[in-house]
């Protein structure tokens, strides 16, 4: 029975050691595997890299001008104030000459870190946007699962390809014009066919236009923390956003056509390189904040 004894205090003392973090279940698994948003009032907690999102409502799968794409991502969930604005732009498309939108990703259920892809989309005020214009706004399931978007840049990133139309530039100054939207991240080219195009009295818009790697075929829209999201974090303005009247089109001229696209080479090896930067797969819910258990728990 001794043997026995000691065995059963050795289980007790392991159960009382808090177990590893590493060893812990991570965020993206334990939100991502959730099916429908938290009954909860709507809340974006932390930040777009690193949060969640309580009360978080669905896009309607179709409606008279959008359709969500990519379904069986089950990705169309976003604040409320997302939802209405994806809504007035895409009404706000069909006036400009497009059938309205083809909306991609959102935010899952709850939001938090996803289980593929993106690093922000966490607390249902981002999405994506294709850059397809809408033949037809009746698509079924299988149909948007098929459809890719269209790239509207060049293969070498200098320039914008002939996808690339005004109507394009129109939707988004409508989207940059809108005082909910914080950023737009788009291809370089983009950004630098906008400074080239775009009428030199009406600029300041394109402030909002941010060059990005991997948007060729969407833009990303991300919207400021709503009115009263006290939980949400404030995005830290940018250096063009501090300077007055900046629109952002020197700094995009200069640097991306050349450091970003050609970048110099390093005289010298760092001598120790920086640790790698985790990726919000690894996170686990200690990560997260504390709010986000009461989401994940919440019915």
């Amino acid at each position: 029975m001794t043997g026995f004894r000691a065995i059963a205090a050795l289980l007790t003392i392991l159960a009382l050691i808090p177990a590893d973090a590493s060893a812990e279940k991570l965020a993206n698994k334990l939100l991502g595997a959730k099916t429908a948003p938290s009954q909860q009032a709507p809340m974006p907690i932390g930040s777009y890299a690193k949060g969640c999102g309580a009360g978080l409502v669905e896009l309607p799968e179709t409606g008279p001008t959008w359709q969500a794409m990519r379904l069986s991502r089950n990705r169309n969930f976003g604040h409320p104030e997302m939802i209405d604005f994806l809504i007035d732009l895409s009404q706000t498309a069909r006036q400009i000459g497009w059938a309205g939108l083809y909306i991609g990703d959102i935010s899952q259920p709850r939001g938090g870190p996803m289980t593929s892809g993106h690093a922000s989309h966490q607390i249902g005020l981002d999405a994506d946007i294709w850059q397809l214009p809408p033949k037809r706004l009746n698509l079924s399931r299988a149909e948007r699962e098929k459809i890719s978007s269209i790239p509207v840049r060049s293969a070498d990133q200098r320039s914008v390809t002939k996808n690339w139309t005004k109507r394009h530039q129109a939707v988004m100054k409508a989207a940059a014009l809108d005082p909910r939207v914080d950023r737009i991240f788009v291809a370089a080219a983009v950004k630098i066919e906008m400074c080239k195009t775009a009428t030199k009295a009406d600029t300041k818009w394109l402030q909002k236009i941010r060059p990005i790697a991997g948007h060729d075929t969407h833009f990303h829209v991300r919207l400021k923390c709503p009115k009263g999201a006290r939980l949400c974090e404030t995005q830290k303005p940018s250096v063009s956003e501090l300077s007055k009247g900046g629109n952002g089109c020197d700094e995009t001229l200069e640097w991306w056509v050349t450091d970003y696209l050609n970048p110099p080479k390093p005289s010298k090896p760092p001598k120790d390189p920086p640790p790698r930067k985790r990726h919000p797969r690894e996170y686990t819910m200690a990560d997260l904040p504390k709010q986000c258990l009461d989401v994940l728990a919440s019915p």
